[in-house]
C-alpha cells in the first residue's frame, strides 16, 4: 500500500518552526502509524532528530474525500513530538468516537493535517485573535478546545468562536462571560492538500 505524498509542501519551502523535511517526515509517520495498526505491527518510535524529540502538544486531523474522518490530540506536551504524532494519528483513525474506525480500504486515501501547539496560556476574551489563536475554555470540570483554523474555516467572529468553544465543552454559550477560564495557544498547521 503506498502512502499519499505531502503535496502541499513545496520543495525549498520554509515557513514556521519546522523544515520541509521535518514536516514531510511527520506526515509520513502519521500515515505509517495508521497502516501499521491496520497490519497489526509495531513501528519503532526512536526520534530521527533532537528537534522532533522535544515534548509538544499536537493534534492529528484526518480527512477522507474532503470530509473530516477523525481528529485527536494532546493539548499539553506529554511526549516527544515524534511519538505524539504516531499516537494521535492512530487515535484519530481508530478511537475518535464520532466515527467508525478507519478501514484498510480508506487508509491510502486519507489526508493528514498536523497542528503542533504552543503551551496554552490564560488570555482575556478581548485578546483572542481569529486565525492566530486556538482556544481552551474550561469551567466546572468541563473543557472544550478548538484549533486556530476552525473559526477561519467557518468564518466566525471572536464572539462566535468563544461561544462555540464553550458549546464544545458542554457549557452554556456565554460561559466565557461568566467566569470560565479562557486559554489560548498558537499552532503551526501543515498537511496534505
Amino acid at each position: 500500500m503506498s502512502l499519499p505524498q505531502p503535496s502541499s509542501i513545496a520543495e525549498g519551502e520554509t515557513s514556521g518552526e519546522f523544515s520541509v523535511e521535518e514536516r514531510a517526515l511527520l506526515l509520513r509517520l502519521a500515515h505509517e502509524s495508521i497502516l501499521s495498526a491496520l497490519d497489526g505491527r509495531e513501528i519503532p518510535l526512536g526520534s530521527p532528530t533532537a528537534h522532533l524529540a522535544e515534548p509538544r502538544g499536537v493534534f492529528t486531523t484526518l480527512y477522507l474525500q474532503g470530509e473530516l474522518r477523525g481528529c485527536v490530540g494532546y493539548v499539553l506536551p506529554v511526549s516527544s513530538l515524534y511519538q505524539a504524532v504516531a499516537e494521535t494519528a492512530r487515535a484519530a483513525a481508530f478511537e475518535d468516537g464520532r466515527f467508525f474506525p478507519v478501514t484498510q480500504q480508506e487508509a491510502p486515501e486519507l489526508h493528514v493535517d498536523l497542528s503542533i501547539l504552543s503551551v496554552p496560556k490564560v488570555i482575556h476574551a478581548d485578546e483572542v485573535e481569529i486565525g492566530r489563536h486556538g482556544l481552551v475554555i474550561s469551567m466546572a470540570g468541563r473543557r472544550g478546545l478548538l484549533l486556530p483554523q476552525v473559526p477561519v474555516e467557518h468564518n466566525w467572529d471572536r464572539v462566535t468562536f468563544l461561544e462555540q468553544t464553550c458549546r464544545k465543552a458542554g457549557l452554556p454559550r456565554d460561559a466565557w462571560q461568566k467566569g470560565a477560564k479562557i486559554e489560548a495557544f498558537t499552532a503551526e498547521v501543515f498537511g496534505e492538500k
